[in-house]
């Protein structure tokens, strides 16, 4: 397996206004209208081979679970919301999608608990309860994103916030502006090990900058458009793409528009991505 890139490394950052911000001010807000919020991207990232490997050569965030992925210690919901939106799909899940569907009802334990004062879907037999083994019919993987899939339904719709949402990493800030004005700073970036907490240090191994999973067919603004145009809604994730694609444009090489490899310019390619092309 590849070895991980250092998690810190020059990258190229794209900061946009709200684009209904924007339209605000070209219908007549005058010059002196400022965004309330601005959008701060990672393009290195997003324009990165980057793809989730889970089924394809994934050993596992740790070496005695490699069946299960990064799905190791659960998921923890967000909020209330998310944690009952996940319920209501527990409530379909029959046998042959879900194999520890008997494990998971409330007189054997249920399908969540508490850690540390939050909630989080439980761990069962060194994984998330959803976790579907290897052996089972209906194949290996989140049960919850197989009914999905049979449902015809965006897998995002029925999983937890933090499963659908990695790789990316939304976080909020508000910047005050030298006037003394400020705005709501929304950030896009890689969720990297650190992302974990200090626990992530720890991990065995980790994907985002491995090149082992950087080997992508399309960019990641684009593979994982669907969970993008959810997390900052569509007027922000055309804008975030226009960029993408010119960023692209001028960096690709003669392999044709519809690869993600970019030539060497450190700066724009993800280190991940540098290093799995530098291999024989």
């Amino acid at each position: 397996m590849s070895v991980e890139t250092p998690l810190d490394s020059a990258r190229l950052w794209l900061e946009f206004p709200d684009p209904e911000d924007a339209a605000a001010a070209d219908a007549g807000a005058g010059p002196g209208h400022q965004p309330d919020t601005v959008y701060r991207v990672d393009l290195t990232w997003l324009t990165s081979d980057y793809t989730c490997i889970f089924g394809n050569g994934c050993p596992g965030i740790y070496a005695d679970a490699p069946d299960v992925g990064c799905c190791t210690l659960g998921a923890h919901f967000t909020e209330d919301a998310d944690e009952e939106r996940v319920a209501r799909v527990v409530a379909t899940l029959g046998p042959g999608t879900w194999q520890f569907l008997e494990e998971g009802r409330p007189e054997r334990g249920g399908w969540t608990e508490v850690e540390d004062g939050a909630r989080k879907t439980r761990v069962h037999e060194g994984g998330c309860i959803f976790a579907n083994r290897p052996g089972f019919p209906a194949g290996a993987g989140c049960a919850l994103h197989l009914q999905a899939l049979q449902d015809g339904v965006d897998p995002l719709a029925y999983k937890p916030d933090v499963c659908w949402q990695l790789p990316l990493k939304r976080s909020y800030r508000t910047v005050e502006r030298g006037d003394g004005s400020s705005y709501l700073e929304v950030s896009i970036a890689e969720y990297d090990r650190r992302g974990w907490g200090e626990g992530g240090h720890d991990l065995d191994w980790y994907c985002t900058g491995n090149p082992a999973a950087h080997v992508g067919s399309r960019p990641l603004f684009r593979s994982m458009e669907n969970e993008l145009r959810e997390m900052i809604g569509s007027p922000a994730f055309e804008e975030l793409a226009r960029h993408c694609e010119s960023l692209l444009a001028r960096t690709r090489t003669a392999a044709g528009p519809t690869t993600a490899h970019r030539r060497l310019l450190p700066l724009t390619v993800h280190p991940a991505d540098r290093a799995r092309r530098a291999q024989p």
